[in-house]
């Protein structure tokens, strides 16, 4: 999928050989910093009213979440300097790390609502699957860009299956399975599908495309399985199934309460929403998601679907840029770091708006550079440190 020495027909093959490059992608920059920005905003208008509860004061998460910004941007200006090939020296080490820590929360983790995600170090929670996703990607990018090649003998099948396929599900599945029993169904979600997004553009050839293929009904039928035999993920696709079918949430008061909540709340924006801060759901009706997994649905609530249209929009525009990185990209290598991140990045953001206006049932994973929560914030810049870094070696239009 990724032509070879693209570095040769560009401008920029002097800086890479380098590892220097030229300027950065300063449209990605200014989208990301419009998103993170309006994010750092929107987490004080919906974290209000649950700080005062708390007996908190009113600007607790604004300035906390100004924190992780910060150390976010710290590393995303060290991973755009560095030279992004250095960091497949040390991807075993960053992912296996990585599952040290997914092992860790299983046994000393901090439980909230029923799930171990989270490692407390008291003024801070150390959340291991954000963590897992960066790390994942570069230790992917870095294997596959070595690995996947077209096979053509009589043990083509063969040879394909036992160097390529066996080891990609080996390690897919320990770090798939170890933060599925966190529970965390919609992580898991969101690697297997970045990790099979990396697998398919990595290879070449129509057994490359078979293997493929298996490996997506396999995880499809996996996910449906692991959606339905837990009680309360069945609860939720029941609910979410009622909703298609009706147009209203069951139990307003039970199973279906928290979907009825964002419902109201997208709803009640109309088109241009009823302000800024005059979120009405906000009030403990979405309880503390309501700066966190469902900040959308404040969003939507305050600006209206022309508010939720510019975030879709910024999200989509973020796709493409990203897109046109990784196919522009000076080899194999850049190019799966750069789909990696644009995958994972857009993926989570749209399977968050999804479930926020009933689209999919709830998933319970953040909006990207806009909810809430350290470990999120930090991982997602640390990423699009490593995507500007690449950019600096492309040509794109402005």
């Amino acid at each position: 999928m990724f032509r070879k020495n693209r570095a040769r027909k560009t401008g920029y093959r002097r800086e890479y050989a380098k590892g220097k490059g030229g300027s950065p992608d300063f449209v990605l920059l200014g989208l990301l910093a419009f998103l993170t920005l309006f994010g750092w905003v929107m987490v004080y208008s919906s974290s209000v009213i649950v700080a005062f509860s708390q007996g908190r004061p009113s600007w607790y998460y604004f300035f906390r979440q100004l924190i992780w910004i910060i150390i976010g941007v710290f590393s995303a200006y060290i991973l755009y300097k560095i030279d992004y090939r250095q960091l497949v020296k040390i991807s075993p080490a960053l992912i296996g790390l990585a599952i040290i820590m997914l092992i860790s929360v299983l046994v000393v983790g901090s439980e909230i609502n029923g799930a171990s995600r989270w490692i407390s170090f008291g003024f801070f929670d150390l959340q291991p699957s954000e963590f897992t996703k960066l790390a994942f990607i570069i230790y992917l990018a870095g294997w596959l860009s070595r690995k996947n090649k077209a096979i053509h003998s009589k043990n083509a099948i063969k040879n394909y299956f036992v160097v390529e396929m066996l080891p990609f599900l080996i390690i897919l599945s320990i770090v798939l399975v170890l933060i599925l029993i966190e529970p965390d169904l919609g992580t898991t979600a969101i690697i297997g599908f970045t990790a099979l997004g990396m697998y398919y553009l990595a290879g070449e050839g129509y057994i490359h495309n078979l293997g493929f293929s298996a490996l997506l009904i396999v995880s499809i039928a996996t996910g449906i399985l692991a959606a339905v035999l837990e009680s309360y993920r069945l609860s939720r696709v029941k609910t979410f199934l009622e909703v298609v079918k009706t147009g209203n949430p069951p139990d307003r008061l039970g199973s279906g309460y928290q979907l009825s909540q964002i419902l109201t709340a997208v709803g009640s924006g109309g088109i241009l929403g009823v302000g800024f801060g005059q979120s009405k759901q906000k009030f403990n009706y979405l309880g503390e998601t309501a700066f966190s997994d469902t900040i959308f649905a404040v969003i939507a609530e305050e600006f209206g679907l022309l508010g939720a249209a510019v975030i879709i929009s910024c999200f989509l525009y973020f796709a493409i840029r990203g897109i046109r990185i990784a196919q522009k990209a000076p080899d194999k290598l850049s190019g799966l770091l750069a789909a990696g991140i644009t995958i994972w990045i857009t993926s989570q953001a749209f399977l968050n708006i999804a479930a926020n206006i009933g689209l999919i049932p709830l998933t319970g994973i953040t909006l990207p550079f806009l909810s809430y929560g350290g470990s999120s914030i930090i991982v997602s810049l640390s990423g699009i440190g490593i995507l500007l870094n690449i950019s600096k070696y492309v040509k794109l239009e402005r």
